[in-house]
Parts: C-alpha cells; structure tokens; sequence
C-alpha cells in the first residue's frame, strides 16, 4: 500500500506494508514468499543442504561461486551471473539464493527466461481475473530481487528478443538486483544483452566448470552394449539391397558421421525396425562419451513409464531430477519415438522435453519407424520441432530389416516435406 503524504516527504511514492501484512506470523510470510516466488520443485534447493564443494566435494570453482552466492544472498546489490555448462549447478545456486531471501522474510522471485516469455505472450489476451502483459510486466521490472534463469534459452524472434532485452534494461537502469544463468558464455549472447551482464560496475560474472562426462540411460541400452555399436561396425553397405535401398544407408551413414563430429540441432532417422536407425544413434552417443561429453540415451516408451513411476504427489523430486537430467544432457538420444501410447499426459511431457532442447539449441538425436506423416498426425508439435529444417536434419533408410529381410518390412516411410 502506499500512502498519501506530502510531496517532500521521505516515504512519498513508496509502498509500506499493510496491517495484515505486519500481523502475519512469520511461518505464514514465509510460506506467502514462497508461492509468491514461482520456485515450484526448486524450494528444496537451500545453502545449508548443500556441499560448498559441489558433488565431488572438491570443486574450487564451485565452492567460489557458492561463496558468492550465499554473499549475495545476505545482501542482495547489482547483478550477479552464473556462466557454466548444464548440469554444473548454476540453477540450483540461483534457486537457493531465493530460498535464503524467503528465509530472511524477504520477497524474490525466480522465473525460467522461455517460460516467462511464454507468460508474457499469454498476458496479451489475458481474461478477466487474469494478470495482463502491462501489470505482470510491472512485476517483474520492479521485483526486489529477481532471478532469470537461463537466460541464453529465449526464443529467437524478434518479438522475444525484445521483450526480454527491455525487461534486463529497464533493471539495469535501476540498477535492481538481479541473479542471471547462462549455459553459453556471455559472447554468445545478443551483443547488447552481453554488453549490461558484463558491465563490471554493476555486475558480476562467476563461472562454472564442466562436470564429468558421464552416461546415462532408460530402457536397456547399457554402456557395455552401447560401446558394440560403433561406426566401424556398422556395416554402410550391406548386400542384397535395391540400389535405392543401398544408397540411403550409406547417404545415413554419412549424416550420421558429420552430425557425431559436430552434434548441433536435431538428427532424426527414419526407417522401419533393424535398418540400423539405433545403431547409429548409438555410434554417435560413443564419439560424444570418447570426447569427454555426456550422453542420456532413452527408449521412449521406457522414458514415461520411468518418469510416471518417479512422480508421487508430496514427492516430486524423483521426477524433477529425473526430467531435468533428461532434458538437460549434453546428447539426448530419443529412440524409438511413436512407440509409445499417445496419451495426452505423454504427449505433453514430450513436447516439454523436446521444446526445451530446442529452445536452447541442444543437440539430441531421434529415431522413429514412422513416417513424417504419421508424427505430424499424431504429434503435430514434436513433428514441427524437430523436423524443422532450420533446426536439424532428417534421414530416411528406405532398407528392410538386415536380418529378416523384405518380408518383415512395413511400406516405407516417406521423406519429410521441405
């Protein structure tokens, strides 16, 4: 509330809590501040459950940063960035930033960058009794402390861009604080974004380091028989083929080689069950792991038998961890998508997954036995992801199965439209 005072008065213009608000015990606050600051899953993330020295206990660079956010978490001013790769911790030293405000009673509010611009684009038609773009707008420029969670994933359209780009500068003008996360380096970001979360006058940047490559997988595809299926025992020209047949192993064979020494967008292989689809998929997760990177490889329909199993209501962290590491990998490896039943539940979970990576420009490999068709029928948002040509590549072997041959063959699947 704010009150009517004189023009030279100190507390003119400001707002001061009401009575009900100064009546409130301090476990009501506390729980007010919390659904106030959007952290969902993310509450249990706080210092004091944390290892100063990150998983293995040893991490310097871990340690500096939550030396630095635990300080700022004290005395919030300026800016404060966390640069690091997936996984090295960023989202969780934000999060407990927030927790620590709320535990001073002290409001913050936490917001992932694609979700509030997808807040912010609903705001536009907001109904009645809903917050519109101007109000959430406001709420967001004038947060005590706000945190922007992964900043380098907006979308990039120009409506976006600009959007988030007004937000960052109406706080750096007022110099408010704000925690920004950032999985790519500051360079990589637009230049005038860059340009105010590097400012050292008002911001500073503390970088993460990589965690350990690691494999991860749901459904069966173990290390041991993932490391069998290396590009070198692929057989890129097996006999009895039809020439057409022949030359769309071998052209995938190739794609699959260039995308492994350069994984960017999405990789999706089309073709019906023992073309070799997993074979290369898998070959490339090797290359990834033998450069040091991570790699979660999932069979589809395990992946939400997996995630409907971990998620129980009061405990929800088996799912969140489970989702994030998913979604987060290094390579992602989506096999055998359609096989799964086309639940309404499913199908939002993969949108979910395959929105985010690529909103952040993750790279992630699929293979389907179903026709481009057939996905645009059945999951016409996943189909429009990563079938977009500015996003990815499509591949189709139009080979039968190596073992049992043409007869156990559906009709082919057919090539994407361009």
């Amino acid at each position: 509330m704010t009150r009517r005072l004189p023009l030279g008065d100190p507390r003119f213009g400001k707002a001061e809590p009401c009575a009900c608000i100064l009546r409130e015990s301090e476990a009501a606050r506390r729980a007010r501040l919390e659904r106030l600051a959007n952290l969902g899953s993310l509450v249990r993330f706080r210092f004091e459950t944390m290892l100063p020295g990150g998983p293995a206990g040893d991490d310097p660079a871990f340690r500096a940063a939550w030396e630095a956010a635990r300080a700022y978490a004290a005395e919030p001013s300026g800016w404060l960035v966390f640069v690091g790769p997936s996984g090295s911790g960023k989202t969780h030293l934000a999060a407990a930033i927030v927790n620590e405000r709320i535990r001073l009673g002290q409001p913050a509010l936490f917001m992932v960058v694609p979700d509030l611009l997808d807040h912010l684009r609903a705001s536009y038609s907001a109904e009645e009794g809903e917050l519109g773009y101007t109000d959430l707008f406001e709420q967001l420029r004038n947060a005590p402390l706000l945190v922007l969670d992964d900043i380098d994933a907006a979308a990039g359209t120009p409506w976006a861009r600009e959007k988030l780009f007004q937000l960052v500068n109406a706080r750096y003008l007022a110099e408010r604080p704000t925690v920004f996360t950032s999985g790519s380096d500051l360079d990589a970001l637009e230049q005038r974004l860059a340009t105010r979360l590097g400012n050292p006058q008002l911001s500073r940047v503390v970088r993460l380091g990589a965690r350990a490559a690691a494999y991860r997988q749901v459904g069966g595809m173990t290390l041991e028989r993932l490391r069998t299926m290396q590009f070198r025992t692929f057989d890129a020209r097996p006999g009895g083929l039809r020439p057409e047949e022949r030359e769309t192993v071998e052209a995938a064979f190739r794609a699959a080689l260039a995308y492994a020494d350069a994984p960017q967008g999405w990789f999706v292989l089309q073709g019906t069950n023992g073309c070799g689809k997993t074979h290369l998929a898998a070959a490339i997760a090797n290359r990834v792991l033998d450069r040091g990177g991570d790699v979660f490889f999932a069979v589809v329909p395990d992946l939400l038998d997996h995630l409907r199993s971990s998620f129980a209501p009061g405990n929800e962290s088996a799912y969140d961890e489970l989702f994030e590491q998913v979604r987060s990998a290094g390579l992602l490896v989506l096999d055998d998508l359609g096989a799964h039943v086309s639940s309404p539940w499913a199908q939002e979970k993969l949108y979910q997954l395959v929105n985010y990576r690529t909103v952040a420009a993750l790279p992630a490999v699929v293979t389907t036995d179903l026709s481009f068709e057939a996905l645009q029928a059945t999951h016409p948002r996943i189909a429009a992801r990563i079938f977009d040509p500015h996003a990815g590549t499509a591949v189709v072997i139009l080979a039968p199965h190596y073992r049992l041959g043409r007869a156990a063959a559906p009709p082919p699947v057919r090539r994407p439209r361009r």
